[in-house]
């Protein structure tokens, strides 16, 4: 749970949300191919239903000081500029979670597990 206090009251807001939120900004971004499993319980749960796709696969957000610390694993096409990918990536997850919850992402570290064609 991600707690925010302000003058109306504190809202609290699961991690879930946040891994939604990021993995379908993710996956809209322009050289991304999909995400990849960032631990052993995604791949777990990737193993056992097989047939669903999950948008929040390989992104794990966690709480620091009131700010968010973004972890994301992706795939990116073959052939793109990887750093422009990643600084696109950066500069949409930061607009998108300010614009949708109001909080400030302190890092994010993106991963670039695979490339495909």
């Amino acid at each position: 749970m991600v707690r925010k206090e302000n003058h109306l009251g504190v809202s609290e807001l699961h991690a879930h949300y946040f891994s939604d939120l990021i993995g379908h900004t993710v996956t809209s971004c322009f050289g991304v191919s999909g995400m990849a499993n960032s631990g052993a319980s995604q791949g777990l749960r990737q193993f056992f239903f097989k047939n669903n796709r999950f948008v929040d696969q390989g992104v794990a957000v966690s709480e620091s000081d009131g700010e968010l610390v973004v972890e994301l694993h992706i795939i990116i096409s073959y052939g793109v500029n990887i750093s422009a990918v990643v600084d696109s990536i950066k500069n949409k997850v930061r607009y998108t979670v300010k614009e949708a919850t109001g909080m400030n992402v302190k890092k994010i570290n993106v991963f670039v597990d695979a490339m495909k064609e």
